[in-house]
């Protein structure tokens, strides 16, 4: 087989070629993943609710999301036998992780105390921040917010005049944390409010936006 002649115009014809060749190769990648990977995600998410509600019987077909600014929330209301409403799973974000977004499911009864919590998503440091993933429900000092009612839980770090403790070492992994829990609750009472308008709305108590102090500068993480 001739080799090419070396000039400009065949550099640009096998560069091109390459170049062709990788992007068709990442697409078929793509392709071949991209359904595992989402049906992984939708696995997590349903382990997730069912971890974190009280016992229940059935969910709403169609959950419930919501989206302000660059937040969003979606609200998975659980029902008994009897169709009465037992509670909520919430799946809510905070941006503001030490290493980004941070996606956690949190659940809670009727009154809106949380059941329990579980993490979807994090990429926080290893040994500090991913901690979170069983640091709030462990039952050491003021770690857990198990059984918080958010009625009335000042839902912030101890540091910040808070009742929680933060995870040693990661300030700010806690506040995002604590902040896409306050987003969940927030949710949560809002399309409760939504549904029983007459109610007296307790939203006042967990502001959604309020971020905390979260500033990289000021803490060991």
């Amino acid at each position: 087989m001739a080799q090419l002649e070396s000039s400009f115009k065949n550099m640009v014809l096998v560069l091109t070629g390459i170049a062709l060749f990788a992007a068709a190769t990442l697409s078929s990648v793509y392709t071949f993943t991209k359904e595992p990977i989402a049906a992984s995600k939708k696995a997590k998410q349903q382990n997730a609710i069912k971890e974190v509600l009280p016992s229940f019987d059935h969910l709403d077909a169609n959950p419930i999301e919501e989206t302000e600014g660059v937040e969003t929330t979606k609200i998975f209301k659980a029902y008994d036998k009897a169709n009465n409403f037992v509670g909520a799973a919430v799946e809510a974000t905070s941006n503001n992780g030490f290493s980004g977004k941070i996606v956690i499911m949190v659940g809670f009864d009727k009154k809106g105390s949380v059941v329990n919590y579980s993490v979807l998503d994090q990429k926080e440091t290893p040994g500090l921040g991913t901690k979170m993933v069983d640091w709030f429900k462990t039952k050491k000092g003021n770690q857990s917010i198990i059984g918080k009612d958010m009625q009335t839980a000042n839902m912030t770090v101890s540091k910040d005049g808070g009742e929680v403790d933060a995870i040693s070492g990661a300030t700010i992994s806690s506040r995002a944390f604590l902040f896409a829990v306050r987003n969940a609750y927030f949710a949560y009472d809002k399309q409760n409010q939504n549904n029983n308008p007459d109610s007296e709305s307790s939203a006042t108590s967990v502001e959604k936006n309020d971020t905390t102090k979260i500033t990289k500068g000021q803490n060991n993480e």
